[in-house]
């Protein structure tokens, strides 16, 4: 069997880690900027619209950042990706509004996309079949560490509004000079069809061939931002202290990331599909079962872990799944499609969920997330397409 070299596995460690911090500045980012917004007396819906800045930069640079990849490899997008996080943290505490902070998430949203897709489809690419999904769930696990303890310095606020952006900036700068040690590469050249020559012909096929395993990353984008960026305001609103919230959403990524691994490697043997349709109908059991226990700090984190542990990787197990189904040639594509996938997911979380909680105070925002994981569930149980296989030019 395939195994790494030492050059692959120093490259993967380094694309783990920028990772990592890239997950606790989209971890801390969130809550932190929504908690400010609430005290600052935001409405909720204008809280959640902010929000979706991030992933509305997301969707700007996707149908045109494939082309560059392929073009001039993975090093310079994550180089420039990168820088544009750190400069747009650095900017925050110049000035305080909603439209500038919108500008400045807008371009985080961006320069994330561009670091995550160029990683994720690097990772994919050199990563032999029989390890994809602890690869992958590696990845995903550096991402969930850093998300999870991202919310934990939304308590920095309480000192210097501004300490938290700085902190952020400086450990993403950290990280960010870690890829001047690897060597940049470009995506493989594939003998394709006609039907694969140019974006939206490959997003079409793409998309034919794969979109169950879109459904995914769709939910995990909508779950992170709305328990992030909505979830805050609700919590806020039923007593819920902010110290309390911080430990109950870092609880959430911890479940992510305690599972994480087991949930790659089992999946690398039973089928992605199969622990998909599993763990999200078990997370929407444990969030309809949170509804009823929503003023009780403990009991909410306890089961927020425990969801957790149940729909923190279905991200990283979307990007297995889309590697099984996708050939090779359409790769970039699908990592790219999945990132689209994300963003759509969390553009509608906390547009939804702010919306969901102004129209139905009485009813608990959690419901809402359990209807959503229980659909897709029964989604991906009715589907199972099969992988198409393209032969290599080389």
């Amino acid at each position: 069997m395939q195994q790494f070299t030492a050059v692959e596995r120093k490259r993967f460690w380094i694309l783990v880690t920028i990772v990592s911090i890239s997950g606790f500045s989209q971890g801390m980012l969130l809550p932190l900027i929504s908690v400010i917004f609430e005290q600052d007396g935001v409405s909720a819906t204008l809280n959640g619209l902010s929000a979706t800045g991030l992933y509305i930069g997301t969707l700007l640079i996707s149908p045109f950042i494939e082309p560059p990849l392929r073009k001039f490899g993975y090093k310079p997008i994550i180089m420039i990706g990168g820088l544009i996080v750190i400069t747009s943290l650095m900017l925050f505490p110049i000035w305080k509004s909603v439209a500038f902070w919108f500008i400045l998430r807008l371009l985080i949203g961006i320069g994330d996309h561009a670091l995550h897709f160029s990683t994720q489809t690097w990772i994919t690419s050199f990563s032999p079949g029989h390890r994809l999904g602890r690869n992958i769930a590696i990845y995903g696990l550096s991402f969930g560490v850093g998300f999870a303890v991202g919310p934990l310095f939304v308590q920095l606020v309480n000192i210097f509004q501004g300490l938290p952006f700085i902190v952020s900036s400086l450990l993403c700068l950290g990280a960010w000079l870690l890829i001047f040690f690897v060597k940049n590469e470009k995506p493989e050249i594939f003998k394709s069809s006609p039907a694969y020559e140019g974006t939206w012909k490959r997003f079409g096929a793409t998309f034919a061939i794969a979109w169950v395993a879109f459904i995914p990353p769709f939910c995990y984008g909508f779950l992170e931002s709305s328990l992030n960026a909505i979830y805050p305001v609700y919590a806020l609103r039923n007593a819920i202290e902010v110290t309390s919230l911080s430990y109950i959403l870092a609880a959430f990524s911890m479940g992510g990331v305690v599972s994480q691994l087991p949930l790659g490697v089992l999946s690398d043997k039973i089928g992605r599909r199969k622990v998909l349709i599993l763990m999200l109908g078990l997370g929407a059991l444990t969030f309809a079962t949170a509804s009823f226990f929503e003023t009780s700090a403990l009991t909410i984190g306890i089961l927020f872990f425990i969801a957790g542990m149940f729909v923190g990787s279905t991200f990283s197990l979307g990007i297995s799944y889309m590697a099984d189904l996708t050939p090779k040639v359409l790769l970039p594509t699908g990592n790219l499609m999945c990132g689209i996938s994300f963003s759509i997911g969390s553009l509608s979380g906390p547009f939804l969920g702010g919306l969901f909680i102004q129209l139905f105070e009485g009813v608990s925002f959690l419901v809402l997330v359990a209807l959503l994981l229980g659909t897709l569930s029964c989604i991906i149980f009715f589907a199972n397409p099969q992988k198409k296989r393209i032969t290599p030019l080389f």
